[in-house]
């Protein structure tokens, strides 16, 4: 009997740790924020990889240099803040705005790699809500829409780094034009 209960509590403790693992939304173990992050491998140096996330920059967003507070090439990193819409979708299949969602990024460069993170995602409202909020299904205010605006932001962090890994690869060499 004793065993069954212990290997019960077990089980239970795996099936507990696989849940956390497969999260839709990856959390920084330290901050307890949603913070997507990775690691890209592509070929140059710091200075050109820097170079070309200028140009994914400027290709990105509308205001690029309003958009970036840091842009140092010594170091490589690039440190910015920008904000996109969020909506629901109504019974009738109407998008209705939801708000702004402000978030920060940071590219870091080195030989032959660099990395993104996009963090510190908050509901621009009067008291900035930070969108962790919507994790919490237990909560009062639980809203089911709060899904809909996590695989927002989610979405909106998967089409912001295709877009840059596309952007930072390297120029394919052309032949010379011998004629």
């Amino acid at each position: 009997m004793k065993i069954s209960i212990s290997t019960l509590f077990i089980l239970l403790g795996f099936a507990l740790m696989a849940q956390n693992t497969t999260s839709k939304y990856p959390i920084n173990p330290e901050t307890g924020l949603i913070e997507f992050q990775e690691v890209v491998d592509e070929n140059g140096t710091k200075e050109e990889l820097f170079n070309r996330s200028i140009y994914w920059l400027n290709d990105y967003y509308k205001d690029p240099v309003r958009v970036t507070s840091l842009r140092d090439i010594e170091t490589g990193k690039i440190i910015g803040q920008h904000r996109f819409r969020i909506h629901y979708t109504d019974d009738d299949g109407n998008k209705i705005a939801a708000g702004m969602i402000g978030y920060d990024f940071m590219i870091e460069f080195k030989q032959d790699r660099y990395r993104y993170t996009l963090n510190n995602f908050l509901l621009k409202s009067a008291t900035r809500q930070p969108v962790e909020k919507w994790l919490d299904k237990t909560d009062p205010a639980y809203d089911v829409r709060w899904n809909e605006y996590l695989d927002q932001i989610a979405e909106y962090a998967k089409n912001w780094s295709n877009t840059l890994k596309e952007k930072m690869k390297p120029e394919p060499e052309q032949a010379p034009d011998e004629w």
